[in-house]
């Protein structure tokens, strides 16, 4: 039994810079997170980054001579941070969108980093007003301060919230802001500018 529980602690102990790696690129992306199995995959992939990374350290820090680097407790604490550094970079790669635009560029993918099409909208689209298409055929117009990542889930905070009726526009006076299920929208509209009398006519 000892050795069962050894053998899990070591696994457990391998994996745990991979683990570290994952927890930081599903902190800051929007990106849903999978199965257990699936994020075990993910982590034994970080953890071989990490320690080809760490083994690349090590050896270098044998040609300087510094043997020290080498106790245990030390490469832990390295693999550790390593590990968050690779997360980071994924995090900035899946939120640049780098690594897929230089695929698109060459021809290898049409795909984006990005988790839906939804997504990559409103993160193209920063600066812009929206009207959001309402279930019962209701339409509100304004600026949005927040925005869902996915069209299934969260909420749409919507400042200088008008309803169009019509060709009429009824200004949410008084009202700071507006929150909107996502659930409830069937249709985003982005511009650019500020909607005008003269465009919604």
């Amino acid at each position: 039994m000892s050795w069962a529980s050894n053998e899990a602690i070591a696994i457990l102990a391998f994996l745990l810079p991979g683990f570290v790696s994952v927890a930081v690129f599903h902190m800051f992306t929007s990106h849903p997170k999978p199965s257990e199995f699936e994020r075990i995959v993910q982590s034994f992939i970080f953890t071989i980054l990490v320690r080809a990374v760490i083994e690349l350290l090590l050896w270098v820090s044998d040609l300087l001579g510094m043997e020290s680097v080498r106790e245990s407790q030390f490469e832990i604490l390295v693999s550790v941070g390593v590990a968050i550094i690779l997360g980071l970079i994924a995090v900035y790669l899946s939120n640049s969108d780098l690594l897929h635009s230089l695929f698109r560029h060459i021809g290898i993918t049409k795909e984006t980093s990005y988790p839906s099409e939804w997504y990559s909208a409103f993160h193209h689209n920063p600066d812009c007003y929206v009207v959001l298409h309402l279930q019962g055929q209701r339409r509100l117009y304004g600026w949005p301060e927040e925005w869902p990542s996915r069209p299934d889930q969260g909420h749409f905070r919507i400042a200088k919230g008008q309803w169009l009726v019509g060709d009429e526009r009824i200004p949410a006076r008084g009202v700071v802001a507006i929150v909107v299920p996502a659930k409830e929208v069937s249709m985003v509209e982005l511009f650019k500018d500020e909607l005008s009398e003269e465009s919604e006519e």
